[in-house]
């Protein structure tokens, strides 16, 4: 059966983040994530205080990087999270969001390495070893927590493209892939095999992980209109492989781009076509989003989170969420 998270970017008054994540664990979800980034608010403050307010639902970072937080300081606020809350706590990481990183001149070099050092590095120390590293991207000597916690954190990896989906079978706990279209779990499941042979593991050692711009209305077009920016978002910071399956210019991601950073926001929307949200959202009435849901779940996707912008008021639409798509799936 598959299981639900939900997506916020705490970009609200702090206090909005913790409602909606206690309306989300009411209303049945099973995860919690909190996007990490520099403009909105500390992502692990947001968590923390959630651990607070809630009592059942699973919470992580969707996703932090190690480009702007090492690995050991994401190690360290992670520990301490799970002390809070034992068994409650997942890492999400990934290497970040390309339109923001240029914005402070950070480069994403040597993604696959980065990745990899970083994902040892957060679960050795999240179980309490001392770890040591003489890695290419990496080097730390005998660093070891002066606190136990009771259980180790979970790491999921952000992937997309078929090299980090492998690395992601291979050395994580899950595979986070942002995507909502069928075309694109096809080739990821594949890339997700292959990392599995390589490490001796199978399906069932990893959950895989829909993560999706995802709007729902009772009015289709409301629902449109709610995901068109976050699409832009994906576009603009999207792989040149990915944009080519859909047939979407690289140009055109590069003008999206562009315009996000001046704050262009007529210009980004113009540049939003319905390609482009069919390949990267999903969006409409319940009865639209239990259609797509279900295709996902038949093809192996375990764990299905219903991103930004969740829809035209978030708290509607969690609870309209609630009432008539989780049904379908619990019963």
């Amino acid at each position: 059966m598959v299981k639900f998270g939900i997506e916020f970017v705490p970009q609200e008054a702090y206090w909005k983040t913790t409602y909606y994540a206690m309306l989300s664990e009411k209303s049945g979800y099973d995860y919690v994530w909190i996007t990490d980034h520099f403009n909105n608010r500390n992502v692990y403050i947001a968590l923390a205080n959630i651990l607070n307010y809630t009592d059942r639902v699973k919470i992580g970072p969707g996703v932090t990087n190690p480009y702007v937080m090492h690995p050991v300081g994401a190690a360290q606020s992670m520990a301490t999270l799970a002390e809070m809350a034992p068994g409650r706590v997942i890492c999400g990481l990934g290497t970040g969001d390309k339109t923001t990183l240029d914005m402070i001149n950070i480069l994403r070099e040597k993604p696959l390495a980065t990745i990899r050092e970083s994902v040892k590095i957060i679960k050795e120390i999240t179980s309490g070893k001392r770890t040591t590293l003489d890695g290419e991207i990496y080097k730390i000597s005998g660093v070891k927590l002066n606190f136990k916690i009771p259980l180790p954190v979970p790491v999921f990896v952000g992937a997309q493209g078929p090299k980090m989906l492998s690395l992601a079978a291979e050395v994580s706990d899950g595979a986070l892939i942002n995507a909502s279209n069928p075309k694109d779990f096809e080739s990821a499941f594949v890339s997700i095999k292959e990392g599995l042979s390589k490490a001796g593991r199978n399906m069932k050692d990893i959950e895989v992980v829909a993560a999706t711009a995802f709007s729902i209305d009772k009015d289709k077009d409301k629902a449109r209109e709610a995901a068109a920016p976050v699409v832009a978002f994906i576009v603009a910071g999207c792989p040149e492989q990915i944009l080519a399956r859909y047939g979407i210019p690289v140009e055109t991601a590069g003008k999206i781009r562009d315009a996000i950073v001046k704050g262009d926001w007529v210009s980004v929307l113009s540049n939003v076509n319905s390609e482009m949200m069919d390949a990267f959202s999903i969006y409409g009435t319940p009865d639209v989003c239990i259609e797509k849901i279900s295709q996902l779940e038949k093809m192996g996707v375990t764990i299905f989170i219903t991103g930004s912008p969740i829809g035209p008021k978030i708290h509607k639409s969690i609870e309209l969420f609630s009432k008539e798509v989780l049904p379908h799936f619990r019963n």
